[in-house]
């Protein structure tokens, strides 16, 4: 059975005549639109990094700063944002977040130089968590208790799907347009999310006792930590892979260089559909899902070096890995059952938490790389990692079941 020693988040103060005629599922849309928007430019900019090299005349590695300023972005903005927005409107936040997010983008198209391209995606980072945060905590207000996962996990599916035909298309415009309308096509992407938002979205009123000192109150809470700590480094096991696929391919698969990104496509397709499938089993087993995932995760890591000499077994390997590494929905929903009166930071801190294991994860194996264990090994990698982020969650999980005094083989 689910934890019930964890707390139901409080719907956002949503006035009853509003909420009545509330079109849930197009509202739910708008903000899988802005996951959408916001999932395009994260990890196109990886597939538009030689191009924005050549225009702006560095080297590659040095362009791939540009990335990381972009991560660093999400890792400051979401908690500060989250902080001080605690007594605005979600709706209100949401649309001015992208509004933020769509100027930055549009600014990232008309970089004049190198120094100005790092400062601007910087800023395109800083609303991606807190927008990820507010909108799961606005749809999870929208549908019953026994239903706050699906909807979540209904919000990351837009990132993901983005990872299929957002990155494809923001490359193919990059390629024939230039590098510059890779970036402006997420700008004009926020533009319909706001609309959307605008015309969908319930009004809340923000809530009178909010605070940033309230809000700050979840920093002293255990189980948000271990909840974050297990995105932090579970979830690195999977960037661990995802990062030297790429070269993977090249180098020991040896594909043509067009397969490539047809293959790391395979990733959204299995993030997607697992997605969609974590949030069901969350809703029926919230505790017990991530132990499953994770265990899969790990296994399937852990294949990926031994079916890299095949372009048909890493694929299939590949669909695995996405599959089973779609556990940001769930944590997310976790984080809102024991964050208490400090929602918005908690879901916020998040998205903070899975940048981390985006740095953590192609950082480790990076060194086992370069140690002359292959790119392949990158799977060894993030077994490891994917089975740390296991315990780290088995010990919240039997922490909190202390806590309520409760048996430990209740699930």
């Amino acid at each position: 059975m689910q934890d019930a020693s964890a707390t139901i988040a409080a719907p956002a103060d949503i006035p009853a005549s509003e909420l009545a005629v509330t079109n849930v599922p197009l509202t739910i849309l708008a903000l899988a639109m802005g996951g959408f928007a916001i999932g395009t430019t994260e990890f196109a900019a990886m597939s538009l990094l030689p191009y924005f090299a050549a225009g702006l005349h560095v080297s590659e590695p040095m362009a791939a700063h540009a990335i990381s300023a972009y991560a660093l972005g999400v890792v400051v903005g979401a908690p500060i944002i989250a902080v001080l927005s605690a007594r605005l409107s979600r709706k209100f936040l949401l649309i001015a977040l992208m509004a933020v997010f769509g100027i930055a983008n549009c600014l990232s198209a008309i970089s004049p130089s190198y120094g100005w391209l790092i400062g601007f995606r910087f800023l395109s980072g800083l609303p991606h968590g807190a927008y990820f945060g507010i909108a799961a905590l606005l749809a999870a207000s929208l549908v019953p208790p026994n239903k706050r996962a699906q909807a979540v996990s209904s919000i990351m599916l837009g990132l993901t799907i983005a990872m299929i035909f957002g990155v494809a298309l923001a490359t193919f415009i990059g390629q024939h347009a230039g590098w510059r309308w890779g970036f402006a096509l997420p700008g004009l992407l926020a533009l319909a999310t706001m609309a959307m938002i605008a015309a969908f979205a319930p009004f809340d009123r923000p809530d009178a006792a909010a605070s940033p000192m309230r809000e700050l109150s979840a920093l002293q809470n255990k189980q948000v930590w271990l909840t974050l700590a297990t995105g932090a480094v579970g979830f690195g096991g999977f960037f661990a892979v995802y990062s030297f696929t790429a070269s993977t391919l090249l180098e020991v698969t040896r594909v043509d260089a067009w397969v490539v990104p047809v293959v790391i496509a395979i990733y959204g397709v299995g993030m997607t559909l697992g997605t969609i499938a974590a949030g069901r089993a969350a809703d029926r087993n919230l505790m017990a899902t991530p132990v499953w995932f994770m265990l899969a995760s790990a296994a399937s890591l852990t294949l990926f070096p031994l079916a890299a000499g095949n372009v048909w077994t890493i694929s299939a390997v590949i669909l695995l890995i996405g599959f089973f590494g779609s556990l940001g929905a769930v944590l997310q929903t976790r984080l809102m059952d024991v964050a208490q009166d400090a929602q918005t930071l908690a879901a916020a801190l998040n998205h903070s938490a899975f940048n981390a294991a985006n740095a953590l994860g192609p950082f480790l194996a990076g060194i086992v790389i370069t140690m002359g264990y292959g790119f392949p090994s990158a799977g060894f990698v993030g077994t490891v990692l994917a089975l740390l982020g296991l315990a780290i969650w088995l010990y919240a999980w039997r922490d909190a079941r202390r806590a309520a005094d409760r048996p430990l083989n209740d699930w």
